[in-house]
């Protein structure tokens, strides 16, 4: 037997569907920030991160959020030089490849040389870039500071490579809520990952074995970038069933290069 429980949640009415056998099943209308259409949002499981998927391009809530953010942080996003790292199959990811005319895609590919195209995508290490000087308008990453060994290097880089009054706007799972970021893994001799807690991996779209997660970032992100970049660095919370942003770890960052940057 299944219950719908109707909610009211912000003076919207959310169905929730459950069972007697634990089900979970939670659907939602409203408008994708990505696919730019009216759609439901469902999830059939309680995770809402990774499974509250819009019903007609399968985007999930941290790329809507993120899509949302550039969209009101840049309406001219469309006109702009865009660099994404380690972008993904669908979501904000296919959004700024179809609509932006100079955009940039790039993955690491460890074995392969830097600045070089690997089938059409250029390879790029984020703590280490080719790119010149004031390359970019934006620089998009999602769910990639997570695994970067060195992130000062990284976010020195893409500070570098922001023109004035451009900005990185990034989603990263802030799981230290409560307390300071804490490196989670450093690399080891050979290249691979000395894990200090225990073992994190992250799905990778270029490798089956995936990225090692570390670093469990805090809330005092916002001080690590503004320490090593000077930019104007601010988090970004969205609450809003109307896109389908609801979910865990849902942050949106924004470090903007000053104008005047020293």
């Amino acid at each position: 037997m299944i219950r719908i429980i109707k909610k009211y949640i912000k003076n919207k009415v959310v169905e929730v569907y459950e069972s007697r056998f634990g089900t979970f099943f939670f659907k939602q209308k409203g408008f994708c920030p990505c696919c730019e259409k009216d759609t439901t949002f469902i999830a059939r499981n309680s995770w809402l991160r990774d499974h509250f998927k819009c019903s007609n391009c399968g985007c999930i809530p941290r790329e809507r959020a993120l899509m949302l953010t550039i969209k009101n942080k840049y309406p001219n996003w469309k006109a702009l030089t865009i660099h994404e790292s380690s972008p993904g199959t669908r979501g904000h990811s296919v959004t700024l490849r179809t609509h932006v005319k100079n955009y940039i895609e790039t993955q690491f590919f460890v074995d392969k040389h830097l600045g070089d195209f690997v089938n059409g995508i250029r390879n790029e290490d984020l703590e280490a870039q080719t790119f010149p000087d004031e390359s970019f308008d934006l620089v998009i990453t999602s769910d990639v500071m997570e695994h970067i060994y060195e992130p000062e290097k990284a976010f020195k880089e893409i500070h570098r490579t922001l023109k004035p009054g451009g900005a990185h706007i990034f989603s990263v799972p802030i799981i230290n809520k409560h307390k300071p970021t804490q490196r989670w893994a450093k690399k080891g001799v050979n290249g691979d990952p000395e894990f200090l807690f225990e073992p994190e991996w992250h799905g990778n779209p270029i490798d089956d074995k995936g990225s090692p997660v570390t670093f469990h970032w805090g809330y005092d992100i916002k001080d690590y970038i503004e320490k090593y970049t000077g930019a104007d660095c601010g988090i970004i919370y969205i609450d809003d069933l109307n896109y389908g942003i609801r979910a865990e770890y849902i942050e949106i960052i924004v470090a903007k290069k000053k104008l005047l940057d020293a």
